[in-house]
């Protein structure tokens, strides 16, 4: 075993977080940021002064915010409700409330008047250094007062994580003495050589210095019940996705077709194809509903885990312990982008966040359908390859197009790239290493047009909308 190094480290619940979409950075972090803003002013002393509170918010968090849910989320998030805890049936009702009223309730403790239209500012040209999504909270004792009692600036840099101008964006919140630190592929197959284990034993092992080994299990499994749940919630809910686009729900059309016995496409050999296409398309119209999902790691790419999860479950011999092996497998790859390239649509485009995913989804199905650990990287890397480039354009700032069919071909890719590792010997020209660094200089050669901003790509090349 290796002697301990303390280190930042990204584990796999940083990256799987239960909470609402329709977005991680543009709606899940800013509700951490608005909770993390009261308990500042708390501890400084100055919440029973707070008479008023203004919210700025600048670059792609001002420019799809409202498609995004970034407004209704610092509404929650300033009443106390954090993404893994509040009722997603409950969300409509307590935002038109303060809207009517015109008064919020600080952490469902202190009443202050919030006018909507002076108090939540969303500045679309400016773009602050640290990173395209920055929101900036600042505390007053009244309406009338010049000088703030409290102010602080956040950054939602993807899949939930929020950091301050005076914490690095690869900064976690774990820094932790663990048994195995890795912060390349190669560290972390050198470990799985000298251990003679999998991927998944090294990323267990790491997990155990947190919490109990059992907890760190039954946390996995209620991170997978928690997308099963999604998924069903998918494919009953029929109706109109929220936004504008007027986008009708296909995943509920699709599950009766499948389950159509006399339908002619039973036979179809690329039938399976078709379960997986239903299983993305159902937790990404849930996310663009505002439901609860998983990130996995973003709630832009949420589906496509699941998606590859429910393929293993119902076409492979699947067992919990696979679904626990597939968890920590993805969680250590995903850990990867998260400290050496990004997670975030807003930074790096999409590549970020589908890419990330296939990649994350291909060498976790390696590893349990019993790839060695030189095959689960080279799936993971086949993932991310493929996906290079892929621009974040959503129409009119929604989590709907293209995002919902792009995670459905996400998943399928995933597959294949675990299929096209599976057949060889793990042995290939380009390195998952090299893949992430390629990934990151090209988000950032990428014009932020393509970057979460709806000013290039199809959303401004589709005249309907």
């Amino acid at each position: 075993m290796n002697s301990n190094v303390s280190q930042p480290y990204v584990s796999v619940f940083d990256l799987f977080k239960i909470g609402i979409g329709p977005s991680s950075s543009h709606s899940v972090g800013p509700m951490y940021a608005a909770a993390r803003f009261l308990e500042e002013l708390t501890t400084a002393g100055y919440f029973e002064q707070t008479g008023r509170i203004i919210v700025d918010l600048y670059g792609s968090l001002a420019l799809t915010g409202i498609g995004h849910g970034t407004d209704t989320a610092i509404l929650l998030g300033l009443m106390g409700e954090t993404p893994d805890r509040v009722d997603p049936e409950t969300i409509h009702e307590k935002v038109s409330a303060i809207r009517s009223q015109k008064t919020l309730r600080l952490r469902s403790e202190r009443e202050i008047v919030f006018e909507e239209s002076e108090d939540l500012l969303f500045h679309r040209t400016t773009f602050l250094k640290t990173h395209p999504n920055g929101l900036r909270f600042t505390a007053f004792a009244d309406r009338t007062a010049k000088t703030p009692l409290h102010t602080a600036t956040y950054f939602s840099i993807g899949g939930g994580f929020v950091v301050t101008e005076d914490e690095p964006i690869g900064s976690t919140e774990h820094s932790t003495l663990v048994p195995y630190p890795f912060t390349s592929a190669k560290e972390l197959l050198d470990f799985t050589n000298q251990q003679n284990c999998s991927i998944s034993d090294i990323a267990l092992e790491n997990e155990s210095t947190l919490r109990p080994q059992q907890e760190v299990r039954e946390k996995l499994q209620h991170i997978w019940h928690t997308m099963q749940q999604c998924v069903t919630r998918g494919c009953r809910r029929e109706g109109i996705l929220p936004g504008g686009l007027n986008l009708e729900r296909r995943a509920p059309r699709l599950y009766q077709k499948l389950n159509d016995r006399d339908g002619s496409w039973q036979n179809d050999p690329l039938n399976i194809l078709d379960w997986v296409d239903l299983y993305a398309l159902a937790v990404n119209e849930e996310n663009a509903a505002g439901g609860r999902v998983v990130t996995a790691p973003t709630n832009g790419a949420a589906g496509i885990i699941p998606a590859v999860l429910h393929y293993l479950d119902r076409f492979c011999d699947c067992t919990p312990h696979k679904i626990e092996q597939f968890l920590l497998t993805a969680g250590a790859i995903g850990a990867l982008y998260k400290i050496n390239a990004s997670i975030s649509g807003a930074e790096v485009g999409c590549q970020g966040e589908v890419g990330v995913a296939c990649s994350m989804a291909a060498g976790a199905l390696a590893e349990v359908l019993g790839g060695t650990p030189s095959q689960v990287e080279e799936a993971a890397e086949i993932g991310m390859e493929h996906n290079l480039g892929l621009t974040c354009d959503p129409i009119k700032g929604l989590v709907q197009v293209p995002c919902i069919e792009r995670n459905a071909m996400g998943a399928v890719k995933a597959i294949n790239a675990c299929r096209l590792a599976l057949r060889g010997n793990g042995k290939h020209f380009v390195s998952l290493d090299r893949v992430i660094r390629v990934m990151k200089q090209t988000g950032a050669d990428m014009s932020s047009r393509y970057k979460e901003t709806s000013r290039g790509g199809l959303a401004v090349n589709v005249t309907e909308c």
